[in-house]
């Protein structure tokens, strides 16, 4: 499932000339583009991309550029770039809603398709065409991303994984300074090594082996020393760590990437939910305040989901036993503009659960009800239905 979190080239300002990439990577107009993408202004990035793919038609790497921006515009829509979702293998496990749009659905397929087409063309006329190859690749994990977050397809997406993975180890063995490939096969490496084995079996991929320290290896090094995706695979790490909770660890590379981006939502939201993690207790519930209050500044964050901020307020709070203030940011949360379903289902059932401990009845099965109804055919709203028939005490 980490397969799908953050695999987007970022443009950065560093150079290496013994480190090597597809040179549209750090085209003007890809930079220009990558600007907006980390303000989380998709629709100036996806719109930017748009005129580079059309100015490079038959190129597989300009679709994939378009792709990226797209498949994490959407996924951003759903409130699924919160990796608080990804932190345990309760994602693997439960029963989510999401808000397929199916438009937007048959683009990120139509675009995935046709990066890979045009790649084979161009590895059918030269097998060891790295540019192509790695330009496949990255298509396939973006198309990955979408099934496994958005459609929750395990076993198709592990199998696109697993080419994305093919694609890219080539890549490396052809040349092993072209570390744009390691992001790829790095999360490869960690994700197969950490799904527990009765996943594995679930999905078909007993016997297919992966290796946590290997991963993790190639994941720093690309941190290190990549050109143009070394944002990515700090990310990445970060929320390693979290599963690995090394906290104190992630902080400091998520505290990395807000120096670089600090108008950056996601990253300050990643800090605030780290501090959570750890412990800090109203650390964290000040570092979300903060975020609120960067929010009200005109200007400051190009499209900050609120929603994800009071959810993680709400929990901050509520393990601090101050459940009246957790169940607002909860419902807070529940009521913003936007929110994804699997996000609402959550805060209405941790609404109904501080308001249970607070002694109102009525209040907590208005929650659990509003709950099941945003999500009925969810895991949550499973565990609101027992919560309707027996209240919650905080045990």
């Amino acid at each position: 499932m980490a397969v799908a979190v953050l695999l987007s080239v970022a443009a950065t300002s560093r150079a290496d000339a013994n480190v090597h990439t597809n040179p549209e990577n750090l085209d003007p107009q890809v930079r220009e583009a990558y600007h907006y993408f980390y303000l989380l202004d998709y629709p100036a990035a996806v719109e930017r991309f748009e005129r580079f793919h059309e100015a490079h038609p038959g190129d597989p790497q300009a679709a994939a550029l378009l792709l990226n921006a797209v498949v994490f515009q959407e996924l951003y829509r759903e409130d699924l770039l919160d990796t608080t979702f990804y932190a345990n293998d309760g994602f693997l496990t439960g029963k989510h809603a999401t808000d397929e749009d199916p438009k937007t659905r048959d683009r990120i397929f139509a675009l995935a398709d046709e990066a890979i087409r045009e790649a084979d063309l161009r590895v059918r006329k030269n097998p060891n065409d790295v540019d192509a190859l790695y330009a496949r690749g990255w298509a396939r994990s973006l198309r990955c991303t979408y099934v496994a977050m958005v459609e929750r397809g395990f076993g198709a997406a592990f199998r696109l994984a697993s080419k994305a993975k093919d694609d890219c180890a080539r890549v490396l063995e052809l040349d092993p300074d072209y570390l744009d490939a390691e992001l790829v096969v790095g999360v490869y490496q960690y994700v197969v090594g950490a799904l527990p084995l009765p996943f594995k079996f679930l999905i078909g991929f007993i016997g297919i082996t992966g290796s946590k320290s290997k991963g993790m290896e190639m994941l720093r090094d690309d941190a290190h020393r990549g050109l143009t995706n070394n944002v990515e695979a700090r990310t990445v790490i970060a929320l390693f760590l979290r599963r690995e909770g090394k906290y104190k660890e992630a902080i400091e590379v998520v505290r990395s990437l807000k120096q670089q981006y600090p108008r950056d939502y996601l990253f300050c939201l990643e800090e605030a939910n780290l501090r959570k993690d750890a412990g800090e207790g109203m650390a964290a519930v000040h570092a979300y305040e903060e975020i609120v209050a960067d929010s009200e500044k005109p200007g400051y964050f190009a499209d900050a989901k609120l929603e994800l901020t009071y959810f993680g307020l709400g929990d901050a709070l509520r393990g601090q036993r101050h459940y009246a203030e957790a169940s607002h940011a909860y419902e807070l949360a529940a009521s913003s503009n936007g929110v994804g379903p699997e996000l609402k289902v959550r805060t209405l059932l941790g609404a109904g659960e501080c308001n249970d401990v607070l002694g109102d009845r009525a209040a907590a099965v208005k929650d659990y009800q509003a709950a099941i109804a945003a999500g009925p055919n969810t895991s949550r709203a499973d565990t609101a239905r027992k919560r309707l028939k027996s209240p919650y005490h905080g045990n």
